[in-house]
Formats: C-alpha cells, structure tokens, sequence
C-alpha cells in the first residue's frame, strides 16, 4: 500500500458506505442513524490500479471535553494527523452546515493533502451544495455517491498523482537492506551522505523524551508533531549533521499502554512506530528510567530485530535518578532477560532535558550501523568455524551424524551467513544459537541481528544410489557353480 487515505465528516455523511464500496465488502456497519461508527476501522482500499490503506473514522462531532463523543473526536483527529490523504465528506443534500467549515479549518491545519467530497450528490438538488462547497477553501468539490459507486472515476483522477508522490518517496527513503556481498567485493561499507543520510528512528512510549531527545540533537527547539513531507504523515523526519555525520531523525507517535477508550488509538500509535521502524537503518528504543521496559518497548524492539535493523537502547531522564549505579545493573539485567534476542546491544543512559550522555549515545548509533555493515572473508569464516566445531561438535539425532563443511558471508544490513552442512533439518536450535553468539562475540557483533541459514550441500558422490546397468568386475570374472578349467 503506497499510502494511507482516512474518510472524515460530521456523522451520518456516508463514510462507512463508501468504506465498505473502497474494500469491496461490507466491513463496517452502515445505518440512517448517525453515530454507528465508534472507533477506527482500517481495510485494504483499491480504485482500479490505485491500492491504498482506507480507515474509516468516527463521525466528527463539536464536542471536545471527555464525554464519548469528545473521545471519538481526538482519536478521529489523531488518525487525520497519521494518514497520508484525507478525504472530507459532506452530505450534498443536506449543503454545507456551520460544523463543516469547523472541520474544514481543523483539517487544513492537520493535514497537507485534504480532497473535499459532496457525498449523495445524484440528482439536481446536489447542484446548490457543490457551489457551497467551494467556501471551505479545500478546492474543488468531488461530487460522488458512495452507495451507488458514482464519482468513483473523479476520484481516482485525484488519488493518482497522490499515489505516485507518495510511492517515490518510499522509494527514496527506504534503506538499502540484504546488500549481496562477496570476498572480493571492492565496496566498503556505504559512508552516510547528505544524499543519502544514516536513517534513525527514535521510538518509545509517550512522554519518554523523544522529541526533547530530537531537539537537544539538532540543537533548537522545534515542533515535531504537525505535518512535514516525509515518507508519511506519521513519522516527522529532521535533517540533521551530529558530529559531522548526515542523519535523518524520524520522531514517531508514543506507543501508547492499552486503555479502556483509547485501544483503538494504541493500535494506530503502534502502528506508527512500525513505518518508521521500516525506514531506518539504526532504531533507538527511548526507554522512561522510571517506567523502563513496558510491553510495547519490548514489542518494537522485538520488531526492529525481526527486520534486520540496527538497535540502540536509550533511557531517558538519567538526571532524576539518584540510584545510578543500582539502576544501572538492574537495567541490563532486565534488558538481557526480557530481550535475550539482541544480546550485545548497546543500552546508553541520557537525559534529553540537560543533554548529558547524548555523546555516547552518537558513539553507539555509528558502532551499531558498523556492525550492521560488518563483512567477513570465508578464510576467516572457516577457521572460526573449525574451532567452533573442536569445542563443541554438532549432536548426532537418531545416530545421523552432522557434518560442517565451510561458512561464507551472502549478504549485509544486517550480517547475513550460510553453514553448508549435512541434515541442516536436525540441527538444534540450541547449535544454531551457538553459532550465532560466536559469531557475535569473536567478529565483534555485539546486538547485530544476524542472519544465519543452514544449507544442505548434498551428497558429493555421484554414484550413491545409483544402480549401475552393468556387472561388476569381481560378478564378470566369478565362475559359474561346476564349471572347471
């Protein structure tokens, strides 16, 4: 899906009809009375060619204190905020109502790209609404009709330009991942350039300092949570030189705990630190010292190795913590026991507010993106391999015994190695885990998600299993019973 498009309007203007007619099945629940939709619905939305993410929002009430309908508005606002596209439905029969150019206000200041839709616009008496439209300043009105599929054309006409900006940014933003290298490859690790940046996303849970971290880094004090262009509305990219290396800083949304109103609203925040996670090269998980390690720290951790990305732990707010060097063991052993996966990485103590920590911080992100271009040659690959064979040699199941041949480098970003070995499908798990500590510990690749694949080299012999057509010379020469010189 190239980019995300969010359906908005008061309630009762046709958004879950013309969800429903964009997914091509009837998902969410469609009623005369206003206000059947509650919280976000999301779906794979197409228009022709044209793929896209449709989420389907909560009507948008005037209501802005706690009550329901004030909930549903701030988790309606907060997917506008997210989403790449947003298409503001009027009803066309009803015209344009003061709430409207409430709404068309609030999203002009939310959203860079608004497409306005006079909904239920078959017939003539949709004429008057579609000249009233154009006082909401979002442009000219698409006149469509979501129940019986008319103005699906117009629209399309509109998202194509949208759909193609948005799939070159992607483009040009997504890292270079699963590089194929060789022994003799004469390129070295890629220097990170104003053309091409190191891509960092800083992810973690609201109120961990993400922002403050970012601004402390860049050295002013700037708003990170409105719109910028940027690989998508939800992960807020900065430009950056830190210590002379061109950086892009992507800030993302807080991942948010499970609330009894708001689970809907984590799914999207989540969801947001899962985008950016895909377009950086180095991950840094910002951590709360006082609240470190909640599940969804421990989820997009998990995420960025399963990935292949770089991780960097980074706790946040070290200048309030009195305990520091209790604080400190306790904080790696719950990392080394919660997240036994990137054993190595690098965990640094900072304070965002006084900048304090922020040069070790720097020093870990350019040692993890080195160890994620780390390379090695096969020569050394295969001497490490033999002594990890001498000390510990593979089990035998069922009495097979398992033979390693050699080991070669394929691939970087991450480290990616191959074992050529017989029944690579009995080898344990538990060997596969030694092998990739060793490889971590005696190439230097602390934390580094590598990649390591088993392969079956087969069987040299030719002749195995082969029954040969003809006797064999000891049968050619061998006397028949009775017979004589």
């Amino acid at each position: 899906m190239s980019f995300t498009l969010a359906l908005v309007g008061r309630p009762n203007v046709g958004k879950s009809t013309l969800f429903n007619r964009l997914v091509g099945k009837k998902l969410a629940l469609v009623d005369d009375q206003p206000g059947v939709t509650r919280d976000l619905r999301e779906g794979a939305g197409r228009i022709a060619d044209i793929k896209f993410t449709v989420i389907d929002t909560a009507g948008l009430e005037m209501a802005t204190d706690e009550s329901l309908q004030g909930r549903m508005r701030k988790l309606t606002e907060r997917a506008v905020e997210m989403a790449d596209v947003c298409l503001f439905m009027i009803d066309a029969r009803v015209g344009v109502l003061p709430a409207d150019r409430i709404f068309a206000d609030i999203l002009r200041k939310k959203n860079a790209h608004v497409i306005l839709a006079a909904n239920k616009g078959e017939g003539k008496a949709a004429d008057i609404t579609i000249l009233e439209a154009y006082a909401l300043g979002l442009g000219e009105p698409i006149r469509i009709s979501a129940e019986h599929g008319e103005g699906m054309g117009e629209l399309m006409d509109v998202l194509r330009p949208l759909s193609e900006q948005f799939e070159e940014r992607a483009l040009a933003d997504a890292p270079e991942t699963d590089v194929a290298v060789e022994d003799d490859d004469p390129d070295a690790p890629r220097v990170p350039t104003r053309a091409k940046p190191l891509q960092i996303a800083v992810v973690g849970r609201p109120n961990a300092g993400k922002s403050t971290l970012i601004n402390k880094i860049i050295g002013e004090e700037r708003l990170l949570t409105g719109p910028e262009a940027g690989i998508t509305r939800d992960a807020i990219s900065v430009m950056t030189e830190w210590d002379g290396v061109p950086m892009r800083i992507f800030d993302t949304a807080g991942m948010r705990k499970k609330a009894r109103i708001n689970e809907k609203l984590e799914k999207l925040s989540v969801s947001d630190g899962l985008r950016a996670v895909k377009f950086a090269e180095v991950v840094v998980v910002l951590l709360d010292v006082d609240i470190p390690f909640e599940q969804q720290d421990l989820r997009i951790a998990d995420l960025a190795e399963r990935e292949g990305r770089a991780v960097v732990i980074g706790v946040n707010k070290w200048d309030t913590e009195d305990d520091k060097q209790d604080k400190l063991k306790e904080l790696k052993e719950e990392f080394a026991r919660l997240l036994p996966q990137l054993r190595g990485a690098p965990l640094v103590t900072v304070s965002a507010k006084t900048g304090k920590g922020l040069d070790r911080l720097q020093q870990a992100i350019m040692k993890a993106y080195d160890v994620w271009n780390r390379r090695v040659t096969t020569a050394q690959l295969n001497r490490w391999l033999t002594g990890m064979l001498e000390q510990h040699p593979p089990p035998a199941p069922g009495g097979k015994r398992i033979k390693m041949r050699y080991a070669t480098q394929v691939k970087t970003r991450p480290p990616g190695f191959v074992v050529m070995t017989s029944h690579p499908d009995l080898v344990p798990a538990s060997y596969t885990r030694y092998l990739v500590n060793g490889l971590r510990d005696d190439f230097d690749m602390p934390g580094a998600p590598i990649r390591l694949t088993l392969r079956d080299q087969g069987d040299k012999n030719p002749y195995k299993d082969k029954k040969s057509s003809q006797p064999s010379r000891l049968s050619k020469h061998k006397r028949a019973p009775g017979t004589h010189r």
